[in-house]
């Protein structure tokens, strides 16, 4: 730009005189072309600084756009940070939720997995069952604390393994009885589970000998034969295949072993205490033997679909779902009058009313359900299936009652 301003200035000066040519040095009159020239070379001096004002103004305008830009920034980053919000950028946030998310899905897997309501039967039998080892109020001490939390810790690992090793063996069944499950949904591999249902054993083994209780001991050692031979598909295993066979191996577990392996655990490892087999504890275990054979032939009724498909000779498959149904419920009812019996013979007022009121209520609320039930609709079964494990749950708060 600047040798283009020279030229013009030379232009205008040597106007109207005389110019040497290159050769002959002669001189050429052009008065009129140096005038043009010079007009032109001054237009475009003038465009040229019109130009340069038009940069310089397009040069402030976008230093002006950028400026509000970081005041904007700043002002954002200056909120964020009064209100405590975390200063992370929309990818990071994305992770963020993203690994939420997947947490999320895997607890709530897990827990189906487990399958909740065994495990809070386990637990609520096994506190109540302690609880009939206390003599005194000064037994409530930390002494028995630590020892009812040694003993569920231990059983629900073990429990985890049972249930866990029962859909590893059923993937196929329940794609059809129970989809949800995460095995048979896709949402926990095979790998996945046979992973957690060996740590859970080993933990639950460790646990019982690092303890040093016999009775709890030989409690899991007994339940995790019984529950392999339920489920595992081995050659005179898989005991879930005969309707009476595998109503006993519950009946073993949740009326026999939880009832006296857990209250000599406490009576005698925790209390220190001789070996007494109290009239609550043989109340408590006959009674879950009714109960604990209605579960082990309720659980098949809602499952007669896939049970039909790949051969297991359940009763409901045999005896047909209304009948099982029904038989269930008798059962349960003859359970609760022969409580209702041993309530009022109690020599404790208290333990009296409680008992008795609180038998004839749960026997009352039974009946109302059962005769709801609309036994064509799988739905309903499960309802009521699960309405049963609740009458389970309740029938262990009583327990400690009788006296």
């Amino acid at each position: 730009m600047e040798s283009l301003f020279l030229a013009s200035s030379s232009s205008c000066l040597f106007s109207g005189k005389k110019y040497l040519s290159s050769s002959n040095f002669k001189v050429v009159h052009t008065p009129t072309v140096e005038v043009s020239r010079c007009k032109a070379w001054s237009f475009m001096e003038r465009y040229s600084l019109k130009s340069q004002r038009q940069c310089m103004k397009h040069h402030l305008r976008c230093n002006e756009e950028k400026s509000t830009v970081y005041k904007k920034n700043d002002a954002s980053f200056l909120v964020h940070a009064a209100s405590g919000q975390p200063l992370e950028s929309e990818p990071e946030a994305h992770i963020t939720e993203n690994t939420a998310k997947h947490v999320h899905s895997a607890l709530d897997a897990f827990y189906r997995f487990s399958r909740p309501h065994t495990v809070i039967g386990t637990a609520l039998s096994i506190v109540s069952v302690s609880l009939l080892a206390v003599q005194k109020m000064s037994d409530l001490s930390p002494l028995f604390l630590t020892g009812v939390l040694e003993a569920v810790v231990a059983a629900l690992m073990m429990n985890i393994y049972i249930v866990g090793l029962n859909q590893l063996t059923d993937i196929d069944i329940d794609k059809v009885n129970k989809p949800y499950l995460p095995l048979a949904s896709g949402e926990f591999s095979i790998g996945t589970g046979v992973l957690i249902v060996t740590s859970f054993s080993i933990m639950s083994f460790w646990l019982g000998w690092v303890v040093g209780s016999w009775p709890l001991f030989w409690a899991l050692f007994i339940s995790f034969v019984l529950g392999t031979a339920y489920s595992i598909n081995l050659p005179l295993l898989r005991w879930k295949r005969f309707a009476l066979v595998a109503a006993m191996c519950i009946l073993a577990v949740r009326a026999v072993i939880v009832q006296l392996a857990f209250y000599l655990h406490m009576q005698t490892h925790v209390f220190g205490r001789p070996v007494v087999f109290t009239t609550p504890l043989i109340f408590a275990t006959a009674f879950m033997s009714f109960f604990s054979v209605v579960i082990a032939l309720f659980k098949d009724i809602p499952d007669i679909e896939g049970d039909k498909i790949f051969g297991i000779r359940s009763f409901s498959v045999r005896l047909g779902q209304e009948r099982v149904f029904w038989i269930c419920i008798s059962l349960l009812e003859i359970a609760y009058g022969v409580a209702i019996l041993v309530g009022a013979a109690s020599s404790y007022s208290w333990s009296k009313y409680i008992t008795v009121l609180g038998h004839i209520i749960l026997g009352s609320l039974l009946w109302s359900r059962a005769k709801s039930v609309d036994l064509k609709s799988k739905a309903a079964i499960t309802s009521c299936y699960m309405f049963i494990w609740k009458l389970f749950y309740a029938e262990y708060l009583l327990i400690p009652l009788v006296r």
